[in-house]
């Protein structure tokens, strides 16, 4: 076990300079096409978690830049108005909402979601991008581990709450999960709170992503025939707030090699404007192209199938609150 960690820290961490920095960036996007990203989407609404700061921030930018309608879900009021005003101003786009909710919280989530469902609007891009990456083990007032509870519950728990309105979306409808490299260190695992005492928070959060990356297989294969498509993505290691400040090490070691927030949310506003026939439910992107979900002889693939049992054991949190 010893050994096959260090292989997929080693695999990893080489397969991440080459491909993950801002060069890695610079190179893939030579053979991006440009009339790929010139597509207005008036009319369309987009939902995008986590919106105040960094890819969200920049995400909600780009598609408010392309006519859509934008719903900014925020933890932090004013942190969220202010990031609102800065969107509204620059893209002279006025439909853009702000919608405070704690995603930490799946009651928060449920009652956000019968708020939002009032509305009657169809979402036509759900994009779970809040995330976070908290090195200490901190419990929340519902019991679960913090980064827990943030990338997988809350992803989960308003993925769900937003089904009815993403059908009435469809056939266009799509939900798009930014997930992390980070993940390829992992294999998927039933022990989603990480009950060894000795909690890392770094390895937790690779293994949320990864969890992130099956949820969306699975989500694809259940979903199918409801006219909605499920996309999980790497954005590359980008400088952001969040990046900054749960792992400053790591900003200071690849200073200036890291992404920007622009070059993160690429292939996120990517997915969201591509014409669905040309892309593939369940896959995981990187640099508008679909990529690996494992890195060779990492011996993570076969660990996908415990996703069903994942599954049960988030509905049951879900609707147990």
């Amino acid at each position: 076990m010893f050994l096959l960690k260090a292989w997929r820290a080693t695999a990893f961490g080489v397969y991440g300079y080459l491909n993950f920095t801002k060069n890695g960036f610079m190179e893939h996007s030579k053979k991006f096409r440009p009339e790929d990203m010139e597509i207005s989407i008036e009319g369309k609404n987009c939902m995008v978690t986590g919106a105040n700061s960094g890819i969200g921030y920049a995400t909600a930018e780009g598609l408010a830049s392309r006519g859509a309608t934008v719903y900014m879900v925020c933890r932090n009021k004013e942190k969220g108005e202010a990031a609102l005003s800065k969107i509204q101003s620059s893209t002279g786009n006025s439909n853009v909402h702000l919608e405070v909710c704690d995603l930490s919280s799946v009651s928060e989530i449920k009652s956000f979601a019968t708020r939002f469902s009032s509305k009657d609007v169809p979402v036509h891009v759900l994009i779970n991008n809040a995330g976070l990456l908290e090195q200490k083990r901190i419990i929340t007032s519902e019991g679960y581990e913090l980064n827990f509870a943030v990338n997988v519950l809350g992803t989960y728990a308003i993925t769900e709450s937003m089904l009815p309105l993403l059908e009435k979306a469809a056939p266009d409808a799509r939900v798009i999960t930014v997930s992390s490299g980070g993940m390829y260190t992992t294999p998927l695992t039933n022990d989603l709170q990480f009950s060894d005492e000795n909690f890392d928070g770094v390895e937790q959060y690779a293994r949320n992503k990864r969890v992130q990356v099956a949820l969306t297989e699975k989500w694809a294969e259940m979903y199918k025939n409801k006219g909605i498509g499920f996309f999980s993505m790497h954005p590359g290691w980008a400088g952001t707030p969040g990046v900054a400040n749960s792992l400053p090490s790591f900003e200071k070691k690849f200073s200036g090699k890291l992404r920007t927030s622009e070059e993160g949310a690429d292939t996120v506003i990517w997915l969201a404007l591509q014409p669905k026939e040309k892309l593939v439910s369940g896959a995981f992107y990187f640099d508008r192209a679909e990529a690996p979900k494992h890195l060779m002889f990492a011996g993570t693939r076969q660990s996908h199938t415990i996703i069903d049992s994942i599954m049960n054991t988030l509905h049951s949190m879900f609707t147990n609150v």
